[in-house]
């Protein structure tokens, strides 16, 4: 489940779409219609767009602390610094300022991404000229080690959805990507289960909270349902976070997404579920129904591999069901997306 075939490569923009607003704009639509060798293709095509856009308004500029020997002073004068110059001889004095950049983190995280798929053998010619038309405007800015990244040091103000959108896409290139030699040679390797059941679970959740805002859809955390009295255990339990939870009344569906090579584990040749993921959607409804009223279903949902056999089952367990069911990701979209309609319906929330 790991090749690019295994799914529709315009299904996956159709997932991305969804998981990151930004794609639904105009400047978008057109991929859609377009053919892509891989999914690296697609990303380039992506980042061609997004960055070709973002050119247009100008790269972000950030206040960059920058320290120099100047003639004159500028900024706050680093008193260390000039007494070492006069003692050098220098006459200069150790300045410490300001300076509005475009060498900043998220542009450098775009420059570094450029370079890597430049690399990339499954970009095509035509999309690596369109790539490289993009490198001159960043003549200011560095790249950086993709593996020492800090992701958690971005920030984005309210008028910068298409450099966030940027970054999503770029996180999810560069944490698939490996640096395979010293001369700093780029290799794609195939798109992971991974990275690919983080995609899978954004898509099902953005997809509800798009076509059924009265659902609330949102990744839950559930406490656990324990006796007041023994409260002290909560700190050595394990936190519980559902994938997805929707609400209707007084009804509620937890839905934890899976993507797997396989989807089915064999003792002795016999199919069944994954048993930890069978037990963990089990905790899941039982700690959240805690009044035991039925109104708590959940859903194991797993994207359909090669494989001959796909769970699709259903089991009330006490008064609660729990269906696991399989999302084929390599058809028509439509179909995709009735198949979504179709398990709200099922989970008795419309």
């Amino acid at each position: 489940m790991t090749k690019d075939k295994t799914i529709f490569i315009h299904n996956i923009y159709y997932m991305l779409s969804y998981a990151f607003e930004e794609l639904k704009q105009n400047n978008y639509e057109n991929i859609a219609k377009e053919s892509f060798e891989g999914i690296q293709d697609l990303f380039a095509e992506i980042l061609y767009k997004g960055i070709s856009t973002q050119l247009k308004h100008g790269l972000r500029r950030e206040y960059i602390e920058k320290r120099e020997n100047l003639s004159t002073l500028k900024g706050r004068l680093d008193i260390q610094g000039s007494i070492s110059n006069k003692i050098r001889f220098q006459n200069k004095l150790s300045c410490d300022y300001d300076d509005l950049s475009e060498n900043n983190l998220p542009n450098q995280i775009l420059k570094t991404t450029l370079s890597a798929l430049l690399h990339e053998k499954s970009v095509t010619s035509l999309r690596k000229m369109q790539l490289r038309q993009l490198i001159p405007p960043f003549s200011e800015v560095e790249e950086i080690n993709m593996h020492v990244i800090h992701w958690s040091k971005l920030t984005y103000h309210r008028n910068e959805r298409t450099y966030q959108m940027l970054m999503n896409i770029c996180r999810f290139i560069i944490e698939s990507m490996i640096l395979t030699t010293e001369s700093g040679q780029y290799r794609m390797p195939a798109f992971t289960d991974e990275y690919m059941n983080r995609l899978f679970e954004r898509f099902v959740l953005e997809y509800y909270r798009t076509h059924h805002k009265e659902l609330s859809a949102n990744p839950d955390k559930i406490e656990w349902n324990i006796n007041k009295s023994e409260t002290c255990l909560i700190d050595f339990l394990p936190a519980m976070k559902s994938d997805i939870v929707l609400h209707h009344g007084t009804r509620s569906l937890v839905i934890d997404t899976k993507y797997y090579s396989h989807a089915l584990q064999y003792y002795f040749n016999k199919p069944t579920i994954h048993s930890g993921n069978l037990y963990q959607i089990y905790t899941y409804v039982k700690n959240l129904d805690k009044d035991n009223t039925g109104n708590v279903s959940g859903l194991l949902l797993y994207a359909k591999t090669d494989e001959e056999l796909a769970p699709n089952l259903s089991a009330t367990f006490g008064k609660n069901q729990i269906m696991v069911k399989t999302l084929d990701l390599n058809q028509d979209f439509k179909n995709i997306t009735a198949q979504l309609e179709q398990i709200i319906t099922e989970a008795k929330l419309l």
